[in-house]
């Protein structure tokens, strides 16, 4: 028996031999990411004083499947700047309405060009 019982502890011996276990991995903490909040979808532009007279551009030549959109004056809080004119891709069933200043008991609002179905 004690020949077993040798060869048995040698056995086991050989099979336990050293395990090496990796270490675990590290743990990652969440990070908080603050986003900024979205844009607004639409940025309503209030003067205070009317625009200057009509701004003076040149028309171009017509040009086809195109429509000229007019510059107009923009009000960027201090002064107005004139924003030039440019083409804009034709739209089968809309017309182009160009930008415009409505007066309200609040000032001045730009209506930007848009395409109106008709």
């Amino acid at each position: 028996m004690s020949i077993r019982f040798v060869a048995l502890a040698a056995v086991v011996m050989l099979a336990s031999g050293c395990v090496v276990e990796p270490p675990p991995p590290p743990r990652h903490h969440p990070v908080v990411v603050e986003e900024p909040a979205p844009a607004p979808a639409y940025v309503e532009v209030i003067a205070p004083q009317p625009p200057p007279t009509v701004l003076v551009e040149e028309e171009p030549a017509p040009r086809p499947g195109y429509i000229w959109a007019r510059g107009y004056w923009h009000w960027n809080g201090h002064k107005y700047i004139a924003m030039h004119g440019h083409w804009e891709p034709a739209r089968p069933g809309y017309h182009y309405v160009h930008p415009h200043y409505v007066q309200r008991g609040d000032g001045w609002h730009l209506n930007v060009g848009v395409w109106v179905q008709g």
